[in-house]
């Protein structure tokens, strides 16, 4: 029994090698695809891990978002210009990021 699943498992295999580096060829032209997602989000989570380690007071506030060409864009409110100017600088010097949209607003907490 346990050779019969064995076998089996081998043959699958061997049947899904092919299909699954011809996936891998069309990586990053689509955004659906996995692998440009996966790589997106990496990128998100650098900046946002980055930001964090800042204790930026308004983080929370602060939304990340990256595109398939690396292009992070920050949205949401901060306090002051001086929180807007080091998200910014912060985003811009994470690997991967090509470029920043800067989307934030200042928002005095009440």
């Amino acid at each position: 029994m346990k050779a019969r699943l064995a076998i089996t498992g081998l043959i699958t295999c061997a049947f899904l090698t092919p299909l699954i580096g011809h996936a891998a060829d069309d990586q990053d032209k689509d955004r659906a695809h996995p692998k440009a997602f996966i790589k997106d989000s990496a990128t998100t989570t650098a900046v946002k891990t980055k930001l964090a380690a800042e204790h930026l007071g308004s983080l929370a506030k602060i939304h990340v978002d990256t595109d398939a060409n690396g292009v992070v864009t920050l949205s949401g409110t901060a306090r002051s210009q001086e929180e807007i100017d080091k998200a910014v600088a912060i985003a811009s010097k994470t690997k991967n990021v090509r470029s920043v949209n800067n989307e934030l607003t200042i928002k005095k907490d009440d």
